[in-house]
């Protein structure tokens, strides 16, 4: 997606490195386009590798005295971000909506999520006391500590651009870590307005760096020698050679990768909670969410007034431009995301499925150009079709009918993926069992979309996840630490001279 097109009243992006916008020197180009529209709304400078090296630079040489920062003075700077997102909750939104489509209430929502982790590292100095034992041996104690572990970097997708990239710095600044922000390229401007924010706040300059770009400042990130650390968001393939190439390199690495969210209805569910919930699970934010429900399994009897239900809604969903006051979804990312999405409802009416609710004749008055889809609602998908197997990131629901619970749990397990689930029943037995069996990280017991609150961690298991933490809250903290063990023993009386066999505590 490469391109140098002027366009009428555009501006271009650039990088913030070492507290300040940079000049405008690429060589390469990406546009960044209005998806209500269509049209091509600014310009994308894609970074170069030596442009990436003065921001790992900056933030390596702001390390040491951000490090050295009193826990309690470093969260400070948080303190006063927190109400300078407050104060800005609608210019994140709109800058979100403008660039990603997704409905302004909606954007107000992600800038909410991304504020509460920003009040979860506002609490770190709590989380960084270490444990101490007085006289583990005769005259013996010992101790322990976290330590921030250096420059970190974080990789995040173009779904989420404030919330996501909140899971990461925060954290990590607020541990004592300094940190350079990859955004997507297809929705950078927020990343600006953070950084922005973060310096009228008082955050020492090279402490926060942000370089736009693709592949190849990525790459340039990911072999870095002096980047301790990568969090990555995105898609599976993605995540994998991220965790992969930064692991040769040397670096801890958490990448979170792809999602196939489950959503199993038991004949004794509430039927309107349940229909309810996946009509905003699997439309909201026009599907394009880590944590959409993009499956519904009916179990037994309940499928033909599941799908029904389901449908008629659908329907009746307002489609229009993110910023208009009764739109309920907004249009994709991109043309080519919009025709990706295309592609796989075509892909289902091909492999057999019945394609009960069609959104791809869908316009939007006045929008024509826009990169619009409306809900799309499949029945009768097998576990062998593409439209299953993969992750769509569209407005597109698949019903999957199944005998009993057992047989649900065996569908889901199947599946690759592991990210989130939900069960909506009455039943607090089977609500429990479910709990207990299923093999996915995270889980929702009549709560279509289990994201956890700040103050826990977020993540999935087998391939939604690659590396062994967890993001945000506690699991965070762990990321951007290292652990330190000290044991200490003040010599006093006559000396024994040297020992030569393994030291034990007597």
């Amino acid at each position: 997606m490469n391109s140098n097109q002027s366009t009428s009243n555009n501006s271009m992006i650039v990088n913030w490195i070492n507290g300040q916008l940079t000049a405008t020197e690429a060589t390469r180009t990406a546009p960044v386009y209005n998806p209500a529209t269509g049209a091509v709304s600014r310009t994308v400078a894609l970074t170069s590798v030596d442009e990436v090296n003065k921001a790992v630079e900056a933030a390596a040489k702001a390390f040491p005295a951000w490090s050295a920062t009193p826990a309690v003075r470093r969260v400070r700077v948080l303190f006063a971000f927190r109400d300078w997102i407050e104060r800005n909750m609608d210019r994140l939104a709109m800058a979100i909506t403008a660039e990603h489509g997704k409905t302004f209430d909606d954007a107000k929502g992600e800038v909410q999520r991304g504020l509460e982790v920003v009040e979860f590292a506002c609490g770190i100095p709590q989380l960084l006391k270490g444990e101490f034992t007085e006289q583990v041996g005769t005259g013996i104690d010992a101790w322990s500590v976290r330590q921030p572990i250096g420059v970190c970097a974080g990789i995040t997708p173009f779904n989420f651009p404030v919330m996501v990239p909140c899971w990461m710095y925060p954290v990590a600044i607020a541990c004592g870590n300094t940190f350079v922000l990859k955004p997507s390229e297809r929705d950078p401007s927020p990343s600006l307005l953070m950084a922005q924010g973060l310096k009228e706040c008082g955050l020492p300059d090279g402490v926060f760096n942000v370089v736009q770009g693709d592949k190849e400042a990525v790459d340039a990130l990911l072999t870095h020698p002096k980047v301790a650390a990568v969090s990555f968001v995105g898609s599976t393939p993605v995540a994998k050679y991220i965790h992969e190439t930064a692991s040769k390199n040397g670096k801890r690495a958490q990448a979170l990768g792809g999602a196939k969210n489950h959503l199993v209805v038991m004949p004794d569910a509430d039927l309107d909670q349940a229909v309810d919930a996946l009509i905003g699970a699997a439309y909201g934010s026009a599907g394009e969410r880590c944590m959409a429900i993009s499956v519904a399994i009916a179990v037994g009897n309940v499928a033909d007034t599941l799908v029904q239900r389901i449908a008629e809604k659908a329907r009746e969903i307002r489609v229009a431009p993110g910023d208009s006051k009764n739109a309920e979804m907004g249009p994709l990312v991109t043309a080519a995301h919009l025709e990706k999405v295309r592609g796989y409802v075509e892909c289902g009416v091909a492999e057999g499925a019945k394609l009960v609710v069609d959104g791809r004749g869908l316009k939007v008055a006045g929008h024509e150009q826009g990169f619009y889809i409306g809900p799309c609602l499949f029945d009768h998908v097998s576990l062998s079709m593409k439209i299953y197997r993969e992750e769509i990131f569209g407005p597109v629901l698949s019903i999957v009918r199944v005998q009993n619970f057992d047989e649900a749990l065996d569908v889901i397990h199947s599946h690759s993926f592991a990210n989130g689930v939900a069960l909506f029943t009455r039943d607090g037995d089977t609500a429990r069992e479910f709990g207990s069996r299923i093999q996915v990280g995270m889980v929702g017991i009549n709560v279509p979309i289990p994201v956890p609150m700040a103050f826990h961690s977020f993540g999935g298991w087998k391939e939604s996840l690659f590396g062994d933490h967890h993001i945000h809250g506690p699991e965070g903290v762990r990321f951007y630490t290292r652990y330190k063990a000290f044991t200490q023993r003040w010599p006093k009386g006559i000396r024994t001279g040297a020992e030569f066999v393994m030291p034990t505590m007597k």
